[in-house]
This record gives structure tokens, sequence and C-alpha cells, in this order.
């Protein structure tokens, strides 16, 4: 059985580490390899969407990154217990007409023992923003380990 470290039961230590490695992921707009870190019957609840799965999950996130462009997440440990997260988040991106927004949200999620995630829950407000009102500005993918998290950017 394959394993992603780091593994449940979590500390305060390996939650983040989790969270970051997330970020990073997601950061990627890497479909194929965001899903390597879902079980193979992983279900989702993203806003009005539930894949389940990790073809569904691939699917929903070729769709999510064709439609949202230049985006950039930055996600925040919120909370942990044996072998569940709760992050916050956010992400700014733009649509094709050139509108900006930044889309706040919470998850949770649910690991099996190999470190797999099972279930992820996530929901997700989004707020249109002025190009002079972005706060994400790193060269796309994984934002650079001295940039401000979303506490520090005050949000």
């Amino acid at each position: 059985m394959e394993t992603k470290p780091p593994l449940p039961p979590f500390t305060a230590e390996t939650a983040a580490q989790k969270v970051r490695m997330a970020e990073d992921a997601w950061n990627s707009r890497d479909p194929d390899r965001v899903v390597q870190v879902y079980t193979e019957h992983s279900r989702w609840r993203n806003r009005a969407e539930f894949p389940v799965g990790r073809q569904q999950i691939k699917e929903f996130l070729q769709r999510k990154w064709a439609r949202e462009l230049d985006y950039r997440l930055i996600k925040e440990l919120w909370a942990f217990t044996d072998n569940r997260i709760a992050v916050r988040f956010a992400y700014e991106w733009h649509d094709d007409a050139g509108n900006w927004f930044r889309s706040y949200g919470n998850e949770n999620w649910e690991f099996n023992e190999f470190g797999l995630m099972q279930r992820r829950f996530a929901s997700i407000n989004d707020l249109p923003i002025t190009d002079n009102g972005r706060l994400f500005h790193w060269p796309l993918g994984r934002r650079p380990d001295d940039h401000a998290g979303l506490t520090d950017l005050g949000l």
C-alpha cells in the first residue's frame, strides 16, 4: 500500500507539514500530482460538486484550473486531531475576462492510516477584487518560504 507521510496520528508539527505539502501541490496546478495524495475512493464536497475517486477529482481539478487562471493559494492549519486536519485558506485568481477574485474557505480533511486523504469537505466564498487589491504576487508555483501567510496578511 502506498503511503504519503507524514502519517496520523498528527502532531502540531506534522499537521502543519501536511498542510504546507498540500498547498505546494495545489500551487503546482498539476491535477496528476494533486490526486496522488487522495485514496482511490476519496470523497469530496467542494462548493456544489461531490467528486468521488481520483479520476473524478482529477477531472474536477482540470476544470477548476482551466477556469481559475493565475491561481495562487495560501493554506493555514486551523486545528488537528489524530487523523483529521482543519484548514483555512485563501487563493487569488482571475477569469478569462481578466476579473480578479480572492476565494476564502475552510476545509476538513480525514486521512487513512497510510496518510492518504479519504474525505475532504470544502466551503468557499469568492470576493471580487481589483488588480490593485491583490496580495499574492509570487511567481506561479510554490509560495516562497519568506512570503507572508494568511494571519500575517490580515486575512
